[in-house]
Order: C-alpha cells, then structure tokens, then sequence
C-alpha cells in the first residue's frame, strides 16, 4: 500500500509503537507477540498486526516480531533515520523547554537556534545554543540549512513567521501558537494545541464522573428493589 493511503489514526499510533519497542530494548527483551504489545499498550493485537501490515508486517506467525528490528524500522518510516536541523521561534518558558530537552538530538533532531524579538534576551544561552534576534533569521536558515521550525509564540507571531520560514526554505512547521496554519501544501504543518488537548482531558473526566454517577444511582435502584 502507498504510504499516502495509511490512515493518519494509523500514522499517530506508529511513534507509541516507537516507544514501547524502544523501552522493550532497554529491557534487553528479544522478541515479542503481537499479544504481549497488546496486553503492554492497550491495544487489540488484531489492531497492532493490521497497522504493522500497512507497512509490510515485520512479523512472523508463530514467532511474533523481532523487537530490534521492528523498532528499526518503524524509526526509518518515522524518518528517524535522517538528521533534521531545527529552530525554536519564541524563547518563552515554553521555547526554553523544548530546547533544554536533550532527547531530540537522540531522535536525530539538532537544535541549530533560537529566536525571539526581546532584546534583553539577545546572547543568553540555553544549553548551550544562543538565543538570536528575529532579524537574523533569514539569513540563519539559509546558511544552516534549517527544515523543521518549532514555533512558540502567539497567535499573531505565528501567523507572521510562519510565511517568513517558508519563503526561505523551511519545509516543516511544529506549532504550539493558537492558530491554524495554512501554507502551501509542500510545507508540512503539525498543530499541537494544549488548551484542546487540556479540553479533552476535562471532556474524559466529566464523562467518567457522569458514568460513575450512573453507576451509583442504579445501584441505589437495584438496592431499593431488593428491601
């Protein structure tokens, strides 16, 4: 199957795939059934064999999946097999963060700069990588040959930079501002919007809460009925 037909529900579970394989290796475990990753991550073993079949199986009946060589190539689909160079728009609590986050240089993800419009923030350094002014980023992506760019910033920066990074040559955007971002269909955009994700947290609690309410009121009935 073209890579373009899978399912972006199958793509979002393939790096969960990544890091339970990842934690499989640390633990020095060799090979696992589809059944034992089920039972691990909550997920029918008929769910992980069609997602894994998407991509040409890597298992074999009977013997299960060879965990070094699954979490191999699940890495080379994620494109974790490349280097990427990125930037940080926004050197806020939010951008100082991603930046002091030593495992994406581990996922082949090199923090090249970070950038922002306060002056007083011009030099200082974040393990190690100085934080620049905004003016000098064209000039900077160009010359280090910049892919990706996180942007930490708020919804007007965002949509301000964003047609910035394109015009010179940024090809990917993870952005934590407020906004939708529509670029040119060659600029991939990854939206990660917390307060939404904060939303669905409440959503799944209020509906526990109601769940377990019912749950109380029936029990009540069923107690009244047996008096």
């Amino acid at each position: 199957m073209d890579e373009h037909e899978i399912s972006k529900v199958v793509v979002k579970r393939l790096p969960r795939y990544y890091r339970y394989l990842g934690d499989l290796l640390e633990a020095k475990v060799e090979r696992i059934s589809s059944n034992e990753l089920s039972d691990m991550m909550n997920v029918t073993a008929s769910q992980i064999r069609q997602d894994l079949n998407n991509f040409g199986g890597f298992g074999q009946q009977g013997y299960g999946y060879n965990v070094k060589y699954l979490y191999n190539e699940i890495g080379k689909i994620l494109g974790l097999d490349k280097v990427y160079n990125m930037v940080i728009i926004g050197a806020g609590n939010l951008g100082q963060a991603l930046a002091n986050y030593v495992k994406f240089e581990k996922r082949g993800f090199w923090i090249k700069g970070i950038f922002d419009v306060n002056p007083r923030l011009r030099g200082v350094s974040v393990r190690g990588i100085e934080i620049r002014m905004i003016d000098e980023l064209p000039q900077f992506i160009r010359e280090h040959q910049i892919q990706i760019a996180a942007l930490t910033v708020p919804k007007s920066g965002a949509e301000m930079m964003a047609p910035i990074l394109v015009e010179n040559g940024v090809k990917a955007i993870w952005n934590f501002a407020h906004t939708d971002l529509h670029l040119p269909k060659d600029v991939v955009v990854e939206n990660v919007h917390l307060s939404e994700s904060l939303m669905q947290l409440s959503y799944n609690l209020n509906h526990l809460e109601k769940e377990k309410e019912k749950s109380r009121e029936k029990s009540k009935e069923k107690n009244k009925d047996n008096e």
